[in-house]
């Protein structure tokens, strides 16, 4: 099984934050967090308030994603969008499942 995991801390959201499934909307500074794993072909997308201990799942996440390029490309973009006016959710269609 192939899987893959990336995390970029200190990631300051646009106004409007980002949207979680468990606590609402985050602003400030925040870690964002992708997991990727082959055998569902699912990418997982987590963020906290940077330094914090518990991580929350962005909206919309998981989301199908085809390989782990894709996935580091969705977390790019995710990152992108965090720093973009918000609030930030993931697409029904991501961009980036064709990568």
């Amino acid at each position: 099984m192939s899987w893959a995991s990336w995390t970029t801390r200190g990631v300051f959201a646009g106004r409007g934050g980002v949207r979680t499934d468990e606590a609402g909307i985050l602003d400030g500074e925040l870690d964002v967090h992708t997991t990727w794993t082959e055998s569902d072909g699912l990418a997982h997308v987590t963020v906290q308030y940077s330094g914090g201990s518990h991580w929350l799942t962005l909206s919309g996440s998981p989301v199908a994603c085809p390989s782990e390029d894709a996935s580091r490309a969705l977390h790019d973009a995710v990152i992108e969008a965090v720093r973009a006016e918000g609030p930030t959710v993931l697409p029904a269609v991501p961009p980036w499942a064709a990568t």
